[in-house]
């Protein structure tokens, strides 16, 4: 039996200072992609692990696949031992508020001059400008980047219901850091890579900043938009259940109509093109959702799927842990989170997606689970060349932390 290829990543060392969403979410991506990712926390844990509402699944979804040293940095012996392990490192990834790291001693220029190699990822809330010093949150900039315009209603901004800029801030983050990896193949040399939540943001909205070129007029908020499609929409229907039904082209829209005997529609002069569809969705959308009432949100569903038209049912969160195409493709991968890594304040195990790509048809596994605080301090030490009696003093004078 041929044994399975290595991660594409697997060798690679980084080195973390991260908490929340955004810096956790780049490591995690790494680390899922088999680089050695060591989380540098301080002696009492990355605080994100204590976090409760809709801040309880962060650490545990975003740190798997990690080691955990606890060190206190701001100490000289702590600060040594974060030298050590960057010495040695190709990536150092840090998101903390501008001039943390400077005031720890571990800038970034700071450790590339003792790494010449080191590719150094920031994550932050701007990049480089007028902006760089203000403090920013994935909502903030929803608010101020348009998208939080963009989801609500009018007259109600409204928060994307996913910390959608953190998390793509991590993975453009890790793209970034992929990059200059790259090009250090090429050039012996690491490099600095910046990525921000307010970029990000705009990024995500550019298409209706482009819209705005296009047309002239300004984006309209999703509740209210133009559709650039016909029949797209929510349908409240038998039982008072909901499902999301489209046609989104003429040989779907012929076939909706044939399908549930809609001949007088199928035959109007007025909806002979999707187009001409948009521009009567006014009278037409009140017809279908008249005519779909009638039926149960399971049947519409296997009809349109019968006829490959787009469906949806209406899914919460929770309910994607029963989901079967999840379950048939392994989607999702059991994971056991020990008790100091959540605010459930007792160990448990669960099951968390996987990165949402395939190598030669493999999804990327969960190796570890999200780890204790410190669980690998002693191990990462010995790496470094301390020896056991130093390690004892290093945990009696609380310049580090391990699990008893």
């Amino acid at each position: 039996m041929n044994e399975p290829a290595p991660l594409p990543l697997a060798g690679l060392r980084v080195v973390e200072f991260t908490h929340m969403v955004m810096g956790p979410t780049c490591g995690m991506i790494l680390a899922d992609l088999g680089a050695e990712v060591i989380k540098v926390e301080p002696l009492a844990g990355d605080a994100t692990r204590r976090l409760i509402g809709s801040g309880a699944g962060f650490f545990p979804m975003f740190n798997r696949n990690k080691k955990s040293l606890a060190v206190d940095a701001k100490t000289p012996r702590g600060r040594e031992i974060v030298l050590r392990l960057v010495a040695g490192a190709d990536v150092f990834s840090e998101n903390f508020k501008a001039g943390t790291m400077e005031a720890l001693g571990l800038g970034a220029g700071m450790l590339r001059r003792l790494n010449p190699r080191l590719v150094h990822v920031s994550h932050k809330g701007f990049l480089a400008g007028p902006y760089e010093h203000r403090t920013a949150l994935d909502e903030v900039v929803q608010m101020m980047g348009g998208l939080a315009y963009m989801t609500g209603p009018e007259g109600r901004p409204l928060r994307a219901g996913a910390s959608v800029n953190d998390i793509m801030g991590g993975m453009f983050g890790a793209i970034g850091a992929l990059a200059a990896l790259l090009r250090r193949e090429h050039t012996g040399q690491g490099g600095e890579v910046a990525s921000a939540l307010f970029e990000n943001n705009v990024f995500l909205v550019a298409q209706h900043m482009l819209q705005h070129a296009v047309t002239g007029r300004p984006a309209a908020p999703m509740p209210s938009r133009i559709s650039a499609w016909a029949v797209y929409d929510v349908f409240t229907v038998k039982g008072g259940e909901q499902v999301f039904l489209a046609a989104v082209s003429d040989t779907q829209w012929a076939a909706m109509c044939r399908e549930f005997g809609f001949d007088d529609l199928l035959a109007d002069a007025r909806l002979a093109s999707n187009n001409e569809r948009v521009q009567a969705r006014s009278w037409m959308l009140p017809l279908l959702r008249e005519r779909f009432a009638a039926y149960g949100a399971a049947e519409l569903a296997a009809r349109f799927e019968a006829h490959a038209l787009p469906y949806a049912p209406i899914t919460r969160p929770e309910e994607l842990f029963d989901d079967p195409h999840l379950e048939a493709t392994g989607g999702l991968a059991p994971l056991a989170v020990p008790a100091d890594a959540s605010s459930a304040g007792r160990a448990f195990e669960t099951r968390a997606p996987l990165l949402p790509i395939t190598l030669d048809g493999q999804r990327l596994a969960v190796r570890e689970a999200p780890p204790s605080i410190g669980e690998d301090t002693r191990a990462l030490l010995r790496g470094l060349g301390y020896g056991e009696a130093e390690i004892d003093d290093l945990l009696a004078a609380k310049v580090v932390a391990a699990p008893a």
